[in-house]
């Protein structure tokens, strides 16, 4: 009777697991996407980074909310998965993964952390640590989370430095043997969770041994680890430089034996490459188009050719106060980036706090989705802001034309038209968006439908959508982000939203259109308006 009630709570969880997604496990890969395994549809990874790697060893935010109400969070905010860090010594140390909760928070000094696990997660702190691992795995699967174990570091800590010893193979705590052996037992431990649709191998590779015949080496056996004893999982494959550097396989190619299931990762912030002043000191639209091109030659060329791959961008984040202008802007920029070319995606990260971090108890992430308490999202706009990389705007199996889509990333919004009332133009949250024809370069802004097109009325005056097709567009600046058409008196003007002005979209003058240079220091990000293609409605 026992064994029959295990396998109907099994069956129930299983069914409820199916109901709450619109696809089904395991994933695959079929040219440059990730596909349902069973029907070969799309579906698209939005997730969101959750550290379970530091010296805790637990996911954290147990200690803020009941891990229910963590979970619920996320598909609340948009996301389908959760990129759940782990480090090698958890499963391949005894000392480290027989440690009960209890345990681990007291050899820390986190009695305060510890009161605030008792208060809301109570039935964790006699698990070993590895016990509520596995635990937060099955609440990710409840609810309908899809869950990818990534390899952050060999001993938990903080990641990542050039001198941390936890960068590349060979390095202090980075034996390429226990890193193999750490890979066999989380794979084979969590083969029976439908959840778990994917293993990322190790994070940010990099430090003064990186070689990449030795990378070649390793990330082979270590995709064979996985896929030998779990080969329903995605393996997900990162590069050189912390994530930022596929390049090499342009020249000699990764064989693999383990077919449609191979991904590759790359990581973006507004810090990739030392890059984090140059956001601020140089022109925004140079900076953009240089970082584009940077991600497009480095890593996106992977999903191109006769043989793609889909990449994976498992980290890209920003202070989410908005209080870092560098990260804002290359906000706005990415967000033009992830929207036209689709990208799978993960956001660092979930955690507004950590229990310890750089030996400072409850320390604050300002890159965290949800607020130090764990109460909100620390952007009040978080839903608005990323709404439209959210969703699915290329289908590979869509049989309906292309369409573009006027997206303003400063907002998070796009251009939309009320057909109620007298066809006048708005910019709002995505979900109401409308729908355009452009054939590039000094032709028409057309209204899909209709035979209107967007009109310049004037400097400083609000676009109309009109039976009058003479204003012409073409795309300009480096960065491929601004739309404009030159009015009776021959001055660009481009496409302008900032709120704070007017809740209209107006035409102004381009800011630095015809000065590229380092010396222009305006900041035309009111004006980055990105027409994004998509088959999808």
């Amino acid at each position: 009777m026992v064994k029959f009630l295990k396998i109907l709570l099994l069956f129930v969880s299983l069914f409820f697991f199916s109901a709450s997604v619109s696809y089904s496990l395991p994933l695959s890969t079929n040219g440059r996407w990730v596909v349902d395994s069973s029907t070969g549809d799309r579906v698209k990874l939005r997730c969101v980074n959750w550290a379970s790697h530091m010296q805790t060893m637990l996911a954290e935010g147990l200690d803020k909310k009941p891990l229910p109400n963590i979970v619920k969070s996320m598909s609340s905010l948009g996301f389908n998965c959760v990129r759940f860090t782990w480090a090698t010594y958890m499963f391949t140390k005894p000392y480290n993964g027989n440690l009960t909760v209890d345990e681990s928070f007291k050899r820390l000094g986190l009695l305060e952390a510890k009161a605030g696990i008792v208060l809301n997660n109570p039935g964790l702190l006699k698990l070993t640590v590895l016990e509520a691992y596995e635990v937060v795995i099955d609440e990710l699967g409840k609810q309908g989370i899809m869950v990818i174990l990534d390899n952050h570091v060999s001993k938990p800590q903080w990641c990542c430095g050039d001198g941390d010893d936890n960068g590349f193979f060979g390095d202090k705590f980075f034996d390429p043997k226990e890193w193999l052996q750490g890979l066999a037992i989380v794979a084979n431990r969590f083969k029976g969770k439908p959840q778990v649709v994917a293993m990322s191998m190790r994070n940010e590779l990099r430090g003064p041994r990186q070689n990449k015949d030795v990378w070649y080496h390793y990330v082979r056996l270590g995709g064979e680890t996985i896929h030998k004893l779990n080969p329903k999982l995605l393996v997900i494959i990162s590069g050189l430089g912390y994530d930022t550097d596929l390049s090499f396989l342009r020249n000699v190619t990764l064989h693999t034996n383990f077919g449609n299931k191979l991904v590759y990762e790359g990581h973006w912030y507004a810090f990739t490459d030392g890059r984090r002043k140059d956001w601020v000191n140089k022109t925004p639209d140079q900076i953009c188009a240089i970082t584009m091109k940077e991600f497009d030659d480095k890593l996106e060329f992977v999903t191109l050719g006769k043989n793609p791959i889909p990449l994976f961008l498992s980290e890209f984040g920003v202070d989410q106060r908005g209080l870092n202008d560098g990260d804002n802007r290359f906000l706005s920029c990415f967000l033009a980036y992830a929207a036209e070319k689709d990208l799978d995606w993960a956001m660092w990260a979930l955690q507004g706090s950590y229990y310890i971090k750089n030996d400072v108890a409850n320390f604050d992430e300002t890159y965290g989705v949800l607020d130090k308490n764990w109460d909100q999202p620390r952007n009040p706009k978080f839903r608005e802001r990323y709404r439209l990389i959210e969703d699915m705007l290329q289908d590979p199996r869509s049989k309906f034309p292309r369409e573009q889509i006027l997206y303003h990333p400063l907002s998070g919004h796009c251009f939309a038209v009320d057909n109620k009332n007298s066809l006048s133009t708005q910019v709002s949250d995505c979900l109401n968006r409308s729908y355009w024809s452009y054939a590039g370069n000094q032709t028409q802004v057309k209204l899909t439908g209709t035979s209107k097109c967007l009109k310049v009325e004037g400097n400083g005056l609000p676009v109309t959508v009109s039976d009058d097709c003479s204003s012409v567009w073409k795309v300009i600046a480096d960065s491929n982000i601004r739309l404009a058409t030159t009015d009776k008196e021959g001055r660009s003007l481009c496409l302008d939203y900032n709120p704070s002005i007017s809740p209209l979209v107006l035409s102004n003058e381009c800011l630095c259109a015809d000065d590229e240079s380092s010396s222009c220091k305006e900041n035309p990000e009111t004006q980055w308006f990105k027409l994004v293609q998509t088959n999808v409605k």
